[in-house]
């Protein structure tokens, strides 16, 4: 794993998504504080065509829907959302 600047990587971009592609992870900083980490995306990842497809009732048992789910919310929370 390397520490870059966004000075460093908007200099030459292509080099270090090269660097990427060869399996490097990359630590952007800004003032010398980690601010977003580029890695790589494994062989099987949600773009491969080879991925499988989680089963049908993985969780369950694990949790329940309420009945009034789908109902609308109370105004009071409708409000919070939208700061009112």
């Amino acid at each position: 794993m390397i520490q870059i600047s966004i000075e460093e990587i908007k200099r030459d971009l292509p080099t270090y998504l090269h660097r990427v592609e060869e399996g490097e992870t990359l630590v952007i900083v800004k003032a010398g504080k980690p601010v977003a980490e580029i890695k790589p995306i494994p062989l099987i990842s949600i773009y491969s065509s080879s991925r499988k497809l989680r089963p049908f009732g993985l969780c369950t048992g694990e949790f329940t829907v309420p009945d009034d789910f789908n109902d609308a919310l109370p105004e009071n929370i409708v409000a919070e959302f939208e700061s009112r």
